[in-house]
């Protein structure tokens, strides 16, 4: 049994009932700091704190198998929430109340849980067995409820082994009533590469990982005198281009054709991102659940004004995004205002989310979404009036022009921290690399049979300070649970970042939020090997 279904049938074992099971607060030994747990007292009081409007926005999300369209005659078995990828977008004004009941319908009893990526909640709601929850075994129920108290761009998915690059993710937005811009229309964007039902599942594609390159057959391989120190990352020397192949993996669908492994990629590069751009081969990738030879259509008058809220749903891809014909004026990064600077293109990293405005000319514009570093895209259209149709692998200039990553980026005026004294500092370590697989922090893969185990304390009231060191040869978006960070004095809030090879990024957030809170790679097979650590509150 692979460590995926272990898990979950752990997890599974711990029962449906909520975090109200959880200790309010824990401590495995007479040496071991008392934290704040899921349903403290202290949790409850930050969530009274939050202003409301007394509204609820009810629903019921069904996770359950599903067989969906992808376009272009391509249809999948996957699990979805509601049988479509995307799932149905969720819409609250800021103050509101989601009340979303969870009912798990996923096969071969198979625990999941929801995550609320992005938004500030209270800790029993953030959605990670074992650590705030209990996990939903399948056939129970769950009901989320939280106060969404700050406007922005998020996404819900499922925070239970590799579930995240399943079908199972939908957009969260939440509206600000006093809503500064001024813009037309919005269009939801969100990216996703895919593999799941096509060439084998997510499971199957970390069975294939987790061997790491240190367990393959080599075959004919071009540079004998590579060894294991060379192989961190993808940063293979003469052998970058080449397909590393079979691994002596447990799943059915890794091949044994001795260089080419069924899911794992190699020689993806990329300058943006400091050299190896991913681990996975995925044969789709998706602006809205469809593939590029049939894309979803935006349809509007010219001259209209329209903010898209993108999001990059996906499991190993980075994308580079350009709207042909077009310049994009960012706005927003991961919910939070930013200066407001216009770009030809953007970079987006897994877990992010940009919000953009661009007045439409008018014609037919491809949206293309690179997958950065890997050869392949995905493709929307904007149709304003008439022209044809760009080819599935159209690449427009804008692509290749002003392109501003999120280091370049400013905190708008409101949003910016105010200046403070550093209380503490938390070392994050990125570790590990391709020859084992065995991504960590601080060299120590996270347990999360154990979360508790080895936690970054802090305490309520803290200005903390977070200096990401990557000592590994690929980049990592790091997720920070419950809470934004701002990059270094004056950058753009953020609770998802890119921190690149070999380099340091130091983030600052104020401990508003108490409880566990799980930081991690947002690379959905990074974090489940193990990079990951419970940032939590000490009692």
């Amino acid at each position: 049994m692979n460590s995926v279904n272990r898990r979950s049938v752990l997890l599974a074992g711990l029962g449906v009932a909520g975090a109200g099971t959880l200790a309010a607060c824990s401590g495995s030994s007479s040496n071991a700091p008392a934290l704040i747990g899921p349903s403290s007292s202290e949790v409850a009081r930050t969530e009274k704190r939050r202003a409301s409007t007394g509204r609820q926005q009810k629903l019921t999300l069904t996770a359950a198998a599903a067989r969906i369209d992808l376009g272009g005659g391509v249809r999948a078995n996957t699990w979805a929430f509601g049988g479509r990828t995307p799932g149905k977008e969720v819409r609250l004004s800021v103050g509101d109340t989601l009340v979303a009941e969870l009912s798990n319908q996923l096969p071969n009893k198979t625990a999941t849980s929801i995550h609320w990526h992005g938004v500030a909640l209270r800790n029993d709601m953030d959605g990670v067995p074992p650590a705030t929850q209990a996990a939903v075994r399948a056939g129970s129920a769950f009901s989320y409820r939280f106060v969404a108290d700050a406007p922005g761009t998020y996404f819900f998915h499922p925070h239970v082994g590799v579930q995240l690059d399943r079908g199972l993710y939908a957009p969260l937005i939440v509206e600000d009533p006093k809503e500064p811009l001024s813009y037309d229309d919005e269009w939801v964007v969100v990216l996703d590469d895919w593999v799941d039902g096509v060439t084998g599942t997510p499971d199957e594609v970390f069975a294939e990982l987790r061997q790491g390159m240190g367990g393959m057959d080599m075959g004919h391989s071009s540079s004998p005198s590579s060894s294991p120190d060379s192989m961190e990352g993808h940063d293979m020397g003469d052998m970058s281009g080449m397909d590393m192949g079979d691994s002596p993996s447990p799943s059915p669908s890794a091949t044994s054709d001795g260089m080419s492994g069924k899911f794992m990629l190699m020689g993806a590069e990329s300058d943006l991102l400091g050299g190896d751009a991913g681990d996975v081969k995925y044969p789709h990738h998706l602006i809205n659940g469809r593939v590029p030879a049939d894309p979803d259509v935006y349809k509007a008058k010219p001259g209209r004004k329209v903010r898209l809220r993108i999001i990059n749903a996906g499991g190993d891809t980075a994308y580079r995004l350009a709207l042909g014909g077009h310049r994009l004026t960012i706005t927003h990064t991961d919910g939070f205002p930013v200066e407001h600077q216009e770009v030809d293109a953007l970079l987006i990293g897994m877990g992010e989310r940009y919000d953009v405005l661009v007045t439409l000319s008018d014609g037919v514009f491809p949206l293309v979404a690179v997958a950065e570093g890997k050869d392949a895209n995905g493709l929307a259209l904007v149709r304003t009036g008439s022209g044809s149709t760009p080819s599935a692998t159209v690449r427009p200039k804008e692509l290749d022009g002003r392109i501003v990553t999120a280091s370049e980026l400013r905190a708008a005026d409101d949003v910016r921290l105010k200046s403070a004294k550093t209380d503490i500092t938390h070392q994050i370590k990125l570790t590990g690399g391709m020859d084992k697989y065995n991504w960590a922090v601080n060299g120590k893969p996270f347990d999360m049979d154990a979360p508790d185990a080895n936690p970054m304390l802090i305490e309520e009231g803290q200005r903390v300070r977070l200096d990401f060191v990557n000592d590994t040869t690929m980049w990592h978006p790091m997720h920070l649970h419950g809470h934004t960070y701002q990059l270094g004095g004056s950058g753009p809030r953020k609770d998802t970042a890119i921190v690149l090879p070999k380099k340091k990024l130091s983030v600052f957030f104020d401990a508003d939020n108490p409880g566990k809170w799980m930081l991690h790679c947002h690379n959905a097979y990074h974090g489940e090997a193990g990079m990951m650590a419970n940032v939590a509150y000490q009692a």
